[in-house]
């Protein structure tokens, strides 16, 4: 799979339209993306090999905070009392979630 997934990643550095994919000729979108994602801390998933892995780059995700970004949406929308009604936002949110 790394050889496939450097295949594309050169024909987009070198802004073809179109590259040898194997026995086929494929057409290379410039705006392509790849993401893998991954969660290796669970029993059972493994790491990505190393020639794999090093074509992508590692991001780190969290949990949002709703609260805040209900906070900071209803202040700048000009609300006074934000973080209060930042707070009744979200928990509507949550009860209809279940």
């Amino acid at each position: 799979m790394a050889q496939q997934v450097q295949i594309i990643l050169d024909a987009i550095r070198r802004k073809e339209s179109s590259t040898a994919f194997g026995e086929l000729n494929i057409q290379v979108q410039k705006d392509t993306g790849l993401f893998i994602t991954m969660n290796p801390g669970y029993a059972g998933r493994s790491e990505l090999p190393d020639n794999l892995a090093c074509l992508f780059r590692p991001v780190a995700m969290m949990a949002p905070d709703f609260n805040a970004i209900a906070k900071i949406t209803l202040m700048s929308e000009g609300f006074k009392q934000n973080e209060l009604l930042a707070k009744k936002v979200v928990t509507i949110y949550a009860l209809m979630l279940r």
